[in-house]
Protein backbone atom coordinates (compact mmCIF):
# COMPACT_ATOMS: atom_id res chain seq x y z
CA UNK A 1 0.00 0.00 0.00
CA UNK A 2 1.00 3.47 -0.59
CA UNK A 3 1.46 5.81 2.17
CA UNK A 4 -1.73 6.58 4.27
CA UNK A 5 -4.98 8.93 3.62
CA UNK A 6 -5.74 10.40 6.25
CA UNK A 7 -9.76 11.18 6.55
CA UNK A 8 -11.61 13.78 8.50
CA UNK A 9 -15.20 13.86 9.34
CA UNK A 10 -17.60 16.83 10.04
CA UNK A 11 -20.91 15.97 11.07
CA UNK A 12 -20.44 12.22 12.99
CA UNK A 13 -24.30 11.24 13.18
CA UNK A 14 -25.53 8.07 11.09
CA UNK A 15 -23.54 8.64 8.07
CA UNK A 16 -20.41 9.30 10.05
CA UNK A 17 -19.83 6.64 11.98
CA UNK A 18 -20.34 4.17 8.79
CA UNK A 19 -17.59 5.98 7.64
CA UNK A 20 -15.75 5.27 10.74
CA UNK A 21 -16.96 1.48 10.29
CA UNK A 22 -16.01 1.35 6.61
CA UNK A 23 -12.33 2.65 7.42
CA UNK A 24 -12.33 0.87 10.25
CA UNK A 25 -12.74 -2.55 7.54
CA UNK A 26 -10.12 -1.37 5.23
CA UNK A 27 -7.84 -4.28 5.61
CA UNK A 28 -10.98 -6.33 4.35
CA UNK A 29 -9.88 -5.40 0.78
CA UNK A 30 -7.64 -7.64 -1.21
CA UNK A 31 -4.73 -6.10 -2.70
CA UNK A 32 -6.25 -2.72 -2.53
CA UNK A 33 -3.79 0.10 -3.42
CA UNK A 34 -4.38 2.60 -1.11
CA UNK A 35 -4.66 2.92 2.73
CA UNK A 36 -6.99 4.80 4.64
CA UNK A 37 -7.48 5.60 8.41
CA UNK A 38 -9.85 7.93 10.29
CA UNK A 39 -7.98 10.67 12.20
CA UNK A 40 -10.39 13.87 12.71
CA UNK A 41 -14.00 14.28 13.68
CA UNK A 42 -16.33 17.45 14.28
CA UNK A 43 -19.74 17.68 15.52
CA UNK A 44 -21.52 20.45 17.38
CA UNK A 45 -23.08 17.51 19.77
CA UNK A 46 -20.44 16.17 22.70
CA UNK A 47 -22.01 13.23 22.61
CA UNK A 48 -21.68 12.49 19.21
CA UNK A 49 -17.93 13.24 19.32
CA UNK A 50 -17.41 11.01 22.64
CA UNK A 51 -18.80 7.70 20.65
CA UNK A 52 -15.35 8.13 17.94
CA UNK A 53 -13.21 8.03 20.61
CA UNK A 54 -13.54 3.83 20.70
CA UNK A 55 -11.69 4.43 17.10
CA UNK A 56 -7.99 4.07 18.10
CA UNK A 57 -6.86 6.25 14.53
CA UNK A 58 -8.80 9.26 15.66
CA UNK A 59 -6.55 12.16 17.25
CA UNK A 60 -8.76 15.50 17.01
CA UNK A 61 -12.42 15.43 18.51
CA UNK A 62 -13.75 19.39 17.48
CA UNK A 63 -17.05 20.97 17.79
CA UNK A 64 -15.18 23.66 15.57
CA UNK A 65 -14.75 22.08 11.72
CA UNK A 66 -12.44 25.12 11.16
CA UNK A 67 -9.91 23.27 13.65
CA UNK A 68 -10.34 20.02 12.08
CA UNK A 69 -9.49 21.71 8.63
CA UNK A 70 -6.37 23.21 10.04
CA UNK A 71 -5.00 20.14 11.09
CA UNK A 72 -1.99 18.74 8.85
CA UNK A 73 -3.91 14.72 10.14
CA UNK A 74 -6.44 15.09 7.45
CA UNK A 75 -6.15 14.62 3.72
CA UNK A 76 -9.56 14.12 2.73
CA UNK A 77 -13.11 15.56 4.53
CA UNK A 78 -16.31 14.17 4.62
CA UNK A 79 -19.06 16.25 5.16
CA UNK A 80 -22.00 15.04 6.31
CA UNK A 81 -24.88 17.67 7.47
CA UNK A 82 -27.83 19.13 6.58
CA UNK A 83 -29.12 20.53 3.22
CA UNK A 84 -28.57 23.85 4.15
CA UNK A 85 -25.07 23.88 5.29
CA UNK A 86 -23.14 22.24 2.42
CA UNK A 87 -22.34 25.16 0.70
CA UNK A 88 -19.92 27.21 3.14
CA UNK A 89 -18.49 24.01 4.68
CA UNK A 90 -17.74 22.39 1.31
CA UNK A 91 -16.35 25.78 -0.13
CA UNK A 92 -14.23 25.89 3.44
CA UNK A 93 -13.00 22.44 2.65
CA UNK A 94 -12.26 23.25 -0.47
CA UNK A 95 -10.01 26.62 0.70
CA UNK A 96 -8.32 24.88 3.46
CA UNK A 97 -6.95 22.59 0.40
CA UNK A 98 -8.34 19.37 1.50
CA UNK A 99 -9.98 16.85 -0.83
CA UNK A 100 -14.01 16.71 -0.73
CA UNK A 101 -15.97 13.91 -0.34
CA UNK A 102 -19.57 15.64 -0.15
CA UNK A 103 -23.05 14.23 0.87
CA UNK A 104 -25.71 14.53 -1.29
CA UNK A 105 -27.48 16.47 -2.77
CA UNK A 106 -24.41 18.60 -3.22
CA UNK A 107 -26.37 22.13 -1.76
CA UNK A 108 -29.70 22.97 -0.97
CA UNK A 109 -30.52 24.11 -4.24
CA UNK A 110 -28.95 24.10 -8.35
CA UNK A 111 -27.08 27.88 -7.85
CA UNK A 112 -25.48 26.31 -4.09
CA UNK A 113 -24.48 23.20 -6.22
CA UNK A 114 -23.04 24.89 -9.14
CA UNK A 115 -21.43 27.49 -6.89
CA UNK A 116 -19.54 24.52 -5.25
CA UNK A 117 -18.84 22.58 -8.85
CA UNK A 118 -17.06 26.13 -9.89
CA UNK A 119 -15.38 26.12 -6.45
CA UNK A 120 -14.25 22.53 -7.20
CA UNK A 121 -12.78 22.77 -10.66
CA UNK A 122 -11.22 26.08 -9.58
CA UNK A 123 -9.34 24.78 -6.57
CA UNK A 124 -7.87 21.14 -8.40
CA UNK A 125 -9.08 19.51 -5.48
CA UNK A 126 -10.51 16.06 -5.67
CA UNK A 127 -14.18 16.22 -5.30
CA UNK A 128 -16.99 13.48 -5.76
CA UNK A 129 -20.47 12.89 -3.90
CA UNK A 130 -21.69 10.00 -2.12
CA UNK A 131 -24.58 7.80 -3.21
CA UNK A 132 -23.62 4.01 -2.25
CA UNK A 133 -26.18 1.67 -3.61
CA UNK A 134 -24.69 1.03 -7.05
CA UNK A 135 -22.20 -0.42 -5.22
CA UNK A 136 -24.14 -3.84 -4.99
CA UNK A 137 -22.97 -6.44 -7.05
CA UNK A 138 -26.72 -6.29 -8.43
CA UNK A 139 -26.42 -3.15 -9.47
CA UNK A 140 -23.02 -3.80 -10.96
CA UNK A 141 -24.63 -6.38 -13.22
CA UNK A 142 -27.48 -4.39 -14.17
CA UNK A 143 -25.26 -1.78 -14.98
CA UNK A 144 -22.99 -3.66 -17.18
CA UNK A 145 -25.82 -5.91 -19.11
CA UNK A 146 -27.24 -2.08 -19.94
CA UNK A 147 -23.51 -0.80 -21.00
CA UNK A 148 -23.12 -4.11 -22.74
CA UNK A 149 -25.82 -3.42 -25.56
CA UNK A 150 -27.29 -6.40 -25.35
CA UNK A 151 -31.22 -4.95 -24.20
CA UNK A 152 -31.94 -4.36 -28.00
CA UNK A 153 -33.82 -1.04 -28.39
CA UNK A 154 -34.86 0.01 -24.63
CA UNK A 155 -38.13 0.56 -24.05
CA UNK A 156 -38.46 1.92 -20.88
CA UNK A 157 -36.31 2.38 -17.56
CA UNK A 158 -37.14 2.73 -13.73
CA UNK A 159 -34.88 3.68 -11.07
CA UNK A 160 -36.57 4.62 -7.21
CA UNK A 161 -35.54 4.52 -3.93
CA UNK A 162 -38.30 3.68 -1.47
CA UNK A 163 -38.66 4.64 2.14
CA UNK A 164 -41.64 3.70 4.46
CA UNK A 165 -40.64 5.21 7.85
CA UNK A 166 -42.95 8.48 7.41
CA UNK A 167 -46.15 6.30 6.93
CA UNK A 168 -46.05 7.29 11.15
CA UNK A 169 -47.87 10.55 11.62
CA UNK A 170 -46.29 10.40 15.46
CA UNK A 171 -42.77 10.46 14.16
CA UNK A 172 -41.04 13.75 15.10
CA UNK A 173 -40.02 16.72 12.76
CA UNK A 174 -36.13 16.66 11.70
CA UNK A 175 -34.19 19.20 9.45
CA UNK A 176 -35.42 16.45 6.39
CA UNK A 177 -38.84 17.84 6.76
CA UNK A 178 -38.37 21.73 6.32
CA UNK A 179 -37.40 23.41 3.17
CA UNK A 180 -35.50 25.97 5.37
CA UNK A 181 -32.92 23.09 6.07
CA UNK A 182 -33.52 20.65 3.31
CA UNK A 183 -34.85 22.82 0.91
CA UNK A 184 -37.54 23.19 -1.56
CA UNK A 185 -36.31 19.76 -3.78
CA UNK A 186 -37.61 17.64 -0.11
CA UNK A 187 -37.48 14.22 -0.94
CA UNK A 188 -35.58 14.67 -4.27
CA UNK A 189 -32.59 16.21 -2.09
CA UNK A 190 -32.63 13.23 0.22
CA UNK A 191 -33.02 10.50 -2.29
CA UNK A 192 -32.84 11.69 -5.41
CA UNK A 193 -29.10 11.35 -6.19
CA UNK A 194 -29.07 7.54 -5.59
CA UNK A 195 -32.02 6.79 -8.24
CA UNK A 196 -29.91 9.23 -11.22
CA UNK A 197 -26.36 7.79 -10.19
CA UNK A 198 -26.79 5.06 -12.77
CA UNK A 199 -28.61 6.01 -15.04
CA UNK A 200 -26.65 9.52 -15.76
CA UNK A 201 -23.57 7.52 -15.84
CA UNK A 202 -24.82 5.49 -18.43
CA UNK A 203 -25.33 9.29 -20.42
CA UNK A 204 -29.37 8.65 -20.17
CA UNK A 205 -29.79 12.45 -19.46
CA UNK A 206 -33.62 13.67 -18.82
CA UNK A 207 -34.43 16.39 -21.90
CA UNK A 208 -37.66 16.36 -20.24
CA UNK A 209 -39.61 15.91 -17.26
CA UNK A 210 -43.40 15.85 -15.83
CA UNK A 211 -43.32 15.82 -12.11
CA UNK A 212 -45.84 14.57 -9.66
CA UNK A 213 -45.00 15.66 -6.04
CA UNK A 214 -47.04 14.69 -2.92
CA UNK A 215 -47.12 16.57 0.62
CA UNK A 216 -48.63 14.47 2.72
CA UNK A 217 -47.82 15.24 6.98
CA UNK A 218 -48.21 18.54 7.00
CA UNK A 219 -47.31 18.66 10.26
CA UNK A 220 -45.50 16.58 12.99
CA UNK A 221 -45.08 16.38 16.43
CA UNK A 222 -41.65 18.91 17.51
CA UNK A 223 -40.39 16.88 20.39
CA UNK A 224 -41.24 18.98 22.91
CA UNK A 225 -44.78 18.76 23.40
CA UNK A 226 -46.52 20.48 20.24
CA UNK A 227 -45.96 20.40 16.48
CA UNK A 228 -43.91 21.97 14.15
CA UNK A 229 -44.55 22.63 10.15
CA UNK A 230 -43.64 19.95 7.77
CA UNK A 231 -43.45 21.56 4.46
CA UNK A 232 -41.17 19.45 2.29
CA UNK A 233 -42.31 17.10 -0.62
CA UNK A 234 -42.92 13.46 0.92
CA UNK A 235 -42.67 11.50 -2.39
CA UNK A 236 -41.84 12.17 -6.00
CA UNK A 237 -42.49 10.78 -9.58
CA UNK A 238 -40.54 12.28 -12.08
CA UNK A 239 -41.52 11.15 -15.60
CA UNK A 240 -38.69 11.92 -17.80
CA UNK A 241 -37.58 11.68 -21.58
CA UNK A 242 -34.12 10.62 -22.66
CA UNK A 243 -32.87 9.85 -26.07
CA UNK A 244 -30.65 6.81 -26.34
CA UNK A 245 -29.37 5.98 -29.66
CA UNK A 246 -31.40 8.34 -31.45
CA UNK A 247 -35.01 7.12 -29.70
CA UNK A 248 -36.91 8.83 -26.86
CA UNK A 249 -37.00 6.14 -23.78
CA UNK A 250 -39.26 7.28 -21.23
CA UNK A 251 -37.44 7.00 -17.75
CA UNK A 252 -39.25 7.08 -14.44
CA UNK A 253 -37.09 8.20 -11.03
CA UNK A 254 -39.10 7.34 -8.33
CA UNK A 255 -38.59 8.98 -4.73
CA UNK A 256 -40.60 8.28 -1.68
CA UNK A 257 -40.20 8.79 1.70
CA UNK A 258 -43.88 7.56 2.29
CA UNK A 259 -43.86 3.53 0.24
CA UNK A 260 -45.88 1.21 2.27
CA UNK A 261 -43.73 -1.92 3.32
CA UNK A 262 -40.37 -0.50 2.01
CA UNK A 263 -37.42 -0.06 5.17
CA UNK A 264 -34.66 1.00 2.55
CA UNK A 265 -35.33 -0.11 -1.16
CA UNK A 266 -33.26 0.61 -4.06
CA UNK A 267 -34.02 -0.79 -7.20
CA UNK A 268 -33.97 -0.87 -11.59
CA UNK A 269 -35.68 -1.74 -14.29
CA UNK A 270 -34.60 -1.41 -17.29
CA UNK A 271 -36.23 -3.18 -20.73
CA UNK A 272 -35.51 -3.52 -24.01
CA UNK A 273 -36.33 -5.09 -26.98
CA UNK A 274 -34.30 -8.17 -27.37
CA UNK A 275 -33.59 -8.08 -23.09
CA UNK A 276 -34.14 -6.58 -20.07
CA UNK A 277 -32.56 -6.28 -16.13
CA UNK A 278 -34.52 -5.73 -12.29
CA UNK A 279 -32.76 -5.67 -9.34
CA UNK A 280 -34.09 -4.60 -5.85
CA UNK A 281 -31.95 -4.08 -2.96
CA UNK A 282 -34.95 -5.92 -1.53
CA UNK A 283 -33.76 -9.08 -2.50
CA UNK A 284 -29.90 -8.41 -2.29
CA UNK A 285 -28.85 -11.84 -3.89
CA UNK A 286 -31.30 -11.70 -6.53
CA UNK A 287 -31.01 -10.54 -10.53
CA UNK A 288 -33.72 -10.99 -12.76
CA UNK A 289 -32.55 -10.75 -16.40
CA UNK A 290 -34.87 -11.39 -19.48
CA UNK A 291 -34.18 -13.26 -22.65
CA UNK A 292 -36.41 -12.55 -25.66
CA UNK A 293 -36.81 -15.81 -27.74
CA UNK A 294 -39.40 -18.06 -29.09
CA UNK A 295 -40.13 -18.45 -25.69
CA UNK A 296 -40.20 -15.37 -23.68
CA UNK A 297 -37.84 -16.08 -20.45
CA UNK A 298 -36.99 -14.08 -16.76
CA UNK A 299 -34.11 -15.62 -15.29
CA UNK A 300 -33.52 -15.32 -11.74
CA UNK A 301 -30.00 -15.34 -11.18
CA UNK A 302 -28.62 -16.04 -7.09
CA UNK A 303 -25.47 -13.64 -6.59
CA UNK A 304 -22.58 -13.93 -4.82
CA UNK A 305 -19.79 -11.10 -3.01
CA UNK A 306 -18.54 -9.74 -6.03
CA UNK A 307 -18.46 -6.03 -5.56
CA UNK A 308 -16.14 -3.83 -7.67
CA UNK A 309 -13.44 -3.68 -5.43
CA UNK A 310 -11.90 -7.57 -4.42
CA UNK A 311 -12.21 -8.15 -0.88
CA UNK A 312 -11.28 -11.24 1.44
CA UNK A 313 -14.95 -12.07 1.60
CA UNK A 314 -15.69 -15.68 0.32
CA UNK A 315 -17.82 -14.99 -3.00
CA UNK A 316 -20.81 -17.56 -1.46
CA UNK A 317 -21.82 -14.70 1.01
CA UNK A 318 -24.51 -12.30 1.12
CA UNK A 319 -23.06 -8.83 0.64
CA UNK A 320 -25.04 -5.88 2.86
CA UNK A 321 -25.29 -1.88 2.92
CA UNK A 322 -22.03 -1.59 4.52
CA UNK A 323 -20.26 -3.53 2.41
CA UNK A 324 -21.57 -1.47 -0.62
CA UNK A 325 -20.74 1.27 1.68
CA UNK A 326 -17.15 0.26 1.90
CA UNK A 327 -16.96 -0.25 -2.09
CA UNK A 328 -17.76 3.27 -2.47
CA UNK A 329 -15.35 4.67 -0.25
CA UNK A 330 -12.59 2.28 -2.03
CA UNK A 331 -13.82 3.80 -5.47
CA UNK A 332 -13.46 7.01 -4.00
CA UNK A 333 -9.91 6.91 -2.89
CA UNK A 334 -9.09 4.33 -5.73
CA UNK A 335 -9.93 7.34 -8.59
CA UNK A 336 -8.03 10.05 -6.00
CA UNK A 337 -5.21 8.13 -6.47
CA UNK A 338 -6.03 7.65 -10.14
CA UNK A 339 -6.23 3.60 -10.06
CA UNK A 340 -9.82 3.52 -10.26
CA UNK A 341 -8.79 1.58 -13.63
CA UNK A 342 -12.52 1.62 -15.71
CA UNK A 343 -14.03 0.36 -12.27
CA UNK A 344 -17.61 2.39 -11.78
CA UNK A 345 -16.85 5.55 -9.61
CA UNK A 346 -18.69 8.21 -7.05
CA UNK A 347 -21.14 10.70 -8.36
CA UNK A 348 -19.05 13.29 -10.37
CA UNK A 349 -19.48 17.23 -9.41
CA UNK A 350 -21.12 17.26 -12.81
CA UNK A 351 -23.58 14.79 -12.19
CA UNK A 352 -24.96 16.39 -8.72
CA UNK A 353 -25.12 20.11 -10.73
CA UNK A 354 -27.79 17.64 -13.42
CA UNK A 355 -29.11 16.14 -10.76
CA UNK A 356 -30.13 19.46 -9.20
CA UNK A 357 -30.96 20.99 -12.91
CA UNK A 358 -33.30 17.76 -13.07
CA UNK A 359 -35.01 18.48 -9.71
CA UNK A 360 -35.42 22.20 -10.45
CA UNK A 361 -37.10 21.75 -13.49
CA UNK A 362 -39.19 19.15 -11.50
CA UNK A 363 -40.86 21.88 -8.90
CA UNK A 364 -41.89 24.00 -12.04
CA UNK A 365 -43.27 20.56 -13.92
CA UNK A 366 -45.16 20.25 -10.99
CA UNK A 367 -46.24 23.70 -10.00
CA UNK A 368 -46.94 24.87 -13.67
CA UNK A 369 -48.44 21.16 -14.68
CA UNK A 370 -46.48 21.02 -17.53
CA UNK A 371 -43.29 18.83 -18.98
CA UNK A 372 -40.37 21.34 -18.44
CA UNK A 373 -37.95 20.51 -20.98
CA UNK A 374 -34.05 20.56 -19.71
Amino acid sequence: MSDTVKIGIIGGGLMGREVASALARWFVLDGFPVKAELTAVCDLAEKQREWFRKVPTVKLLTADYHELLASPDVDVVYVAVPHNLHEAIYLDVLKAGKDLFAEKPFGIDLKAARTIAAAAASSSRFVRCSSEFPFFPGVQRAYQAALGGGLGRLLEVRSGFHHSSDLDPTKPVNWKRQIKTCGEIGVMGDLGMHTVHVPFRLGWNPTRVYAQLQKIYHQRPDGKGGTAPCDTWDNALLHTDVVVEGSEVPVRFEMKRLAPGETNTWFIEILGTDGGVKYSTKEPKTLWTFQRGKEQVWQRTDLGFHGPFPTITGGIFEPGFPDCFLQMWAAFLAERAGKLDGKFGCVTPDEAVRSHELFEAALKSHREKVAVSL
